[in-house]
């Protein structure tokens, strides 16, 4: 990949490469756009295969964030950050401190929470060398865990998208296959079986898995299967990439709704969900209740009620997305990509930034 041309071609604003070899940190720092404010996003620790495949995840991610931002509402612009390394093994406080570092060094266009990898601790760590970072612990001011926020978006977005395909949004005794079982997973599983849900999980990891179990929800343990387990909703709920031209034909639902980021493999597969009269609710649009809730803490002090409730916010948006698809005849990621360009141009036009208008 030509990273210049690409980000040329795509209008990204800046790649960061950080790189102390004394800590043992090399990371990317990427911004997308900061039309409507500071690049937020999260930071991701994961050993990437390679370096090619380190910094294509971390620009798809920034410029999801962009659009995820933009489409929430929230006045700030997408970025993320991912430090190449173990979670398990790698991560270290001076790996974190000196990620910090480097953070502090974009002067506030970009600011770092929490992804994958990644907990309310280590942020501790960042900020004791930047204070452009949320999603600190409660007990330092900030909103915590923000996996609470999103799993509570996400089972009112899905909510929104059983109604369109069902119309009604009772989930009780609703058939619900979830990919993953991890921190947002598991929260939104709470919500589901407290509605009377009927939950399948799949998870590659064992320990999630019996966990699950040990919960009460039927568990599949070829986590390959969980495409071709009959259900009303399939929830992504692990990596992204998941909807593909192998795996949507297995599918047997009638809603995809999910946490995973980057749910689809390209953008024709959300053209095959729409044929196949699948309804399903973009990924940066269902689970945007994450970054709203951290959004709260920046300029003011934190309020979890109104951060949550802005979070459930996110089934208003699901259904806006959902009418711009019926209206203007495209799948649902194509209209979420147009409600967010559309915001992004009409601020630019208020900031003399001319570009050309979003088309559909």
């Amino acid at each position: 990949m030509d990273v210049i041309e690409y980000m040329e071609q795509t209008e990204y604003e800046q790649l960061v490469v950080c790189v102390d070899r004394h800590v043992g940190l090399r990371a990317f720092i990427a911004i997308h756009d900061t039309t409507l404010g500071p690049a937020l996003g999260g930071c991701r620790v994961w050993k990437y295969p390679t370096e090619t495949d380190a910094v294509t995840d971390v620009l798809r991610l920034a410029r999801a964030m962009t659009y995820k931002n933009a489409a929430a509402g929230l006045n700030v612009g997408g970025g993320k950050a991912v430090i190449w390394a173990d979670s398990r093994t790698e991560k270290t406080e001076a790996k974190m401190r000196a990620f910090g570092r480097f953070v502090d060094t974009v002067a506030g266009r970009y600011i770092t929470t929490e992804d994958m990898g990644v907990t309310p601790e280590d942020m501790v760590a960042i900020r004791q060398e930047t204070r452009h970072v949320v999603g600190l612990p409660v007990g330092m001011g900030g909103s915590g865990d923000p996996s609470r926020a999103t799993a509570w978006g996400i089972y009112h977005g899905m909510k929104a998208a059983v109604r369109e395909a069902y119309g009604t949004d009772s989930l009780g005794d609703v058939r619900i296959a979830l990919q993953g079982f991890g921190h947002v997973a598991s929260q939104l599983a709470a919500h589901l079986k407290k509605e009377g849900a009927c939950v399948t999980v799949s998870e590659v990891n064992r320990e999630s898995l019996v966990r699950a179990e040990e919960l009460g929800f039927t568990v599949i343990q070829d986590p390959g299967a969980i495409y071709d387990t009959p259900c009303d909703v399939f929830s992504p709920c692990a990596m992204g990439g998941v909807l593909s031209k192998d795996s949507i034909p297995r599918l047997q639902c009638r809603v995809v709704a999910g946490a995973a980021n980057n749910q689809l493999l390209t953008p024709e597969d959300g053209d095959e969900l729409l044929r196949r009269g699948i309804v399903y609710a973009p990924d940066y649009i269902i689970n945007a209740g994450g970054v709203i809730n951290i959004s709260y803490e920046l300029g003011r002090p934190y309020n979890q009620e109104a951060a949550m409730e802005r979070a459930a916010g996110v089934a208003a948006t699901v259904t806006r997305v959902l009418a711009i698809s019926r209206e203007c005849g495209i799948s649902t990621a194509r209209a979420a990509d147009h409600l967010a360009e559309e915001r992004l141009h009409s601020v630019r036009q208020l900031k003399g930034m001319f570009r050309a208008a979003p088309g559909l």
